[in-house]
């Protein structure tokens, strides 16, 4: 990477990579900082960057404040300057948002949307995110590793109840990893729930009965909710389930050693699909703890890492989220919801899948 000149950076890349706008525009991904500014250790808390606001203040734990970059490179925003106040209880944010003390929030729980659904004093936005939930078993352990009982998996679970138990209904249903809203999304409905077919495909594994270790995690509630449905689930088709709950740290140990037969979990999604699916499910990827591998799977991401013609990318993501999900390397549940509110007065400002908070455009009506 140089810099030709103040207002340039120039990529110098060794194969096409057709991801790297996004990783750089999606505020999960690259970024464009001042050497100088890491080099001092401040960019932890008066980080310098290309963006349209700058850190003004930063008071750990109690608010950020943002002013307007006038040097930006696509215009000063209309807006002065943003002051970012952390509000921990909803009841408070909300609160504040209808008495004009704040004019946005996030802070708003799945339970709250039907009440503030239709509210006059608000704008509320309920969107799918790019982040899902699933399901993964451990293809290195019988009889985990005979597709037939993972699919079998995936029928007998109900995923409409799993969603209105964890969300309140918010989330939106999905057995690809990508939501409708996105420009990558693949249309994939084969797994309806239908313990009938479930028990068929058990019996043609020549499973009658087994064990499952479920990891949930006690610092996620959702899964303990969604394993407590499941286990019902399965035990209708002979899976009896065992479900253990360790804090975050331990679930990511017993992940990473495979030591596990079912886990849930969610993955932050991004904008591009390689995001979505790589790590996740090339033989080499780097968080494929449940230890898939499928050659063709594995051809068709390395080609879409490179493919720089959209369309023709598009089709080899579809290919490979399908054959992906044909093999049940994970059980998809659901997207879960992007849920904002903000004041009448905030005019312009548009809810993202990806769950970037952009005032660039924003205006306040007087």
């Amino acid at each position: 990477m140089t810099a030709p000149d103040p207002a340039t950076v120039q990529i110098t890349v060794t194969a096409p990579t057709p991801n790297l706008l996004s990783s750089l525009g999606g505020y999960k991904g690259l970024a464009i900082v001042q050497q100088a500014n890491v080099e001092s250790g401040e960019i932890t808390t008066t980080p310098i960057g290309t963006g349209p606001f700058k850190v003004e203040e930063n008071v750990s734990g109690d608010h950020i404040t943002l002013t307007a970059n006038p040097d930006y490179w696509g215009g000063a925003p209309e807006l002065a300057g943003v002051t970012f106040r952390f509000i921990s209880e909803p009841a408070t944010a909300i609160a504040a948002l209808r008495n004009n003390e704040v004019d946005w929030t996030d802070t708003i729980p799945a339970q709250q949307v039907g009440t503030l659904d239709g509210d006059e004093q608000i704008e509320l936005a309920v969107a799918p995110s790019n982040d899902y939930w699933y399901l993964a078993l451990n293809e290195n352990r019988e009889p985990w590793n005979d597709v037939r009982v993972r699919q079998a998996v995936a029928y007998a679970i109900d995923r409409d109840a799993i969603l209105q138990a964890t969300s309140y209904g918010t989330a939106v249903a999905n057995q690809l990893a990508i939501p409708e809203t996105s420009g990558w999304y693949t249309e994939y409905s084969e797994y309806s729930y239908d313990p009938e077919r479930a028990q068929q495909l058990m019996a043609e594994a020549g499973v009658t009965s087994a064990t499952i270790d479920m990891l949930a995690t006690s610092d996620y509630p959702e899964t303990s909710t969604a394993a407590q449905i499941m286990e019902a689930n399965l035990a209708e088709i002979g899976i009896t389930m065992n479900i253990r709950t360790p804090d975050f740290a331990t679930w990511l140990d017993e992940q990473n050693t495979g030591s596990f037969d079912m886990l849930m979990m969610s993955w932050i999604g991004n904008i591009d699909p390689d995001d979505f699916y790589y790590a996740q499910h090339h033989s080499g990827g780097g968080s494929n703890a449940q230890g898939y591998s499928n050659p063709e799977v594995d051809a068709l991401l390395d080609q879409g890492r490179t493919e720089t013609d959209e369309a023709t990318r598009k089709d080899l993501y579809a290919q490979a989220a399908t054959m992906i999900a044909d093999d049940a390397s994970y059980i998809y549940l659901y997207n879960p919801a992007v849920i904002q509110a903000w004041g009448p007065a905030v005019q312009g400002y548009e809810a993202r899948g990806d769950k970037a908070i952009r005032f660039r455009d924003v205006t306040l009506a007087e």
